[in-house]
């Protein structure tokens, strides 16, 4: 019997039990679903995750005040300086250093308009390293930094705040904790950063202005250090801590009064955590496709039951113990395959449903479409083996006596 004829007879027979079909392959379809969505939303969030930690800059080292002594474990004496960061600059294996001075509540006034936002005193180095263009004029320069100018960059977040109905803001006089200062920039919408922060509400000015005139301090927040390549970033986050220990003037038994983070690193960190949670969703939601196998061997079995008569007759007739294996194996399979087909429409369905309404990116891959298909033809063909070679070893005389 050829391959057509056998599954016209399988589709036949699928079709005499519409609601029985339906509801046997239902166990697939939900199956299906649920690995499409959660391993959807598993893949979403690593990319969105790697795609804000990249954000923040490729081969990037990030040195913070802070260490592990003191009265109180996680508290420090240590603090950065703008010397600290020269240092840095001049060491081997740097690209770019970037050093920042913030705060992240100050106070924008522009008119009657009022809103606040995040605030770096940072080097022009930083839009470097960032790779964040502006969608309108440019970012201060070295000149803006050595002569403390009044001037800043601001995000597109702040924008919206400050100059509704769209309006521009370049060239605008804006007050930062009242103090005035003219926008010659508006850094491109970059959305969420690797913290979660909104980078958008973010406004940049020289480092020297932020300190002497809004901060009145010398310290810094964080030090952005460039590698030349990410293969320096080890020998070059060693030659950091040697040189800041020394600057410092920590002994041998001092713990370090700062931390170092590689961001590579903590990608990877990230990364390798989320794989795991993507296959425990994946695991967690595929244990419904086993429930739907289970639910097509029982139906397989009772369909069987019911159909003795007729595998007896065709065995009469001249099929043969494979037709009789074919037919059943090719039912099961039809379920299965049925069920993962309206299992993957829903579950595409389901990600864009839940990524419109909870507002974050949900990616479908390929490859994931192609494992939903397998792995339910693979639960039909194993789950079904079992009623078809017990159809194919029926006795045709007792199948032909069976009422």
């Amino acid at each position: 019997m050829d391959l057509l004829t056998t599954l016209q007879i399988a589709w036949r027979s699928l079709m005499v039990n519409k609601m029985r079909s339906v509801l046997t392959a239902l166990g697939i379809i939900i199956g299906v679903a649920a690995v499409i969505v959660m391993v959807s939303l598993s893949q979403g969030a690593t990319a969105g995750i790697t795609e804000r930690i990249s954000s923040m800059g490729s081969n990037l080292l990030m040195v913070t005040p802070g260490g592990n002594f003191g009265p109180v474990r996680g508290t420090s004496v240590g603090q950065l300086t703008i010397l600290d960061a020269q240092a840095i600059a001049n060491l081997p294996l740097v690209e770019r250093v970037a050093p920042e001075a913030s705060s992240n509540n100050a106070t924008l006034t522009a008119g009657s308009s009022t809103w606040t936002a995040s605030l770096s005193g940072t080097l022009p180095a930083l839009q470097d390293i960032k790779k964040w263009p502006t969608s309108e004029g440019e970012f201060f320069n070295d000149y803006d930094v050595e002569n403390g100018a009044m001037v800043a960059v601001v995000g597109q977040t702040v924008v919206d705040n400050l100059f509704p109905n769209g309006q521009s803001a370049l060239g605008k006089s804006i007050k930062i904790n009242g103090l005035p200062f003219t926008v010659i920039g508006v850094l491109s919408v970059r959305g969420a950063g690797g913290m979660g922060d909104n980078q958008d509400n973010t406004i940049y000015i020289p480092l020297t202005t932020a300190q002497q005139r809004l901060m009145g301090a010398n310290s810094i927040r964080v030090i952005n250090v460039q590698a030349v390549s990410e293969a320096a970033l080890t020998p070059l986050q060693d030659s950091i801590t040697s040189l800041l220990r020394q600057r410092h003037r920590l002994s041998d038994n001092r713990e370090d009064d700062f931390r170092i983070q590689d961001m590579t690193q903590v990608l990877s960190t990230i990364e390798d955590t989320t794989q795991i949670l993507t296959f425990l969703l994946g695991g967690i939601a595929g244990i419904s496709l086993l429930v739907g196998g289970i639910g097509i061997m029982n139906i397989m079995l009772v369909s069987v039951t019911e159909r003795t008569r007729e595998i007896g007759i065709r065995m009469a007739v001249g099929a043969t113990t494979n037709d009789i294996l074919t037919q059943f194996l090719i039912e099961a399979l039809l379920l299965s395959v049925i069920g993962g087909v309206i299992g993957i429409t829903l579950g595409w369905g389901g990600t864009q449903v839940l990524s419109a309404l909870a507002g974050f990116r949900m990616a479908l891959v390929p490859w994931l479409v192609a494992v939903a298909i397998g792995f339910s033809m693979m639960v039909g063909l194993f789950f079904g083996y079992y009623p078809a070679r017990k159809a194919a070893n029926s006795n045709p005389i007792e199948a032909l006596r069976f009422e």
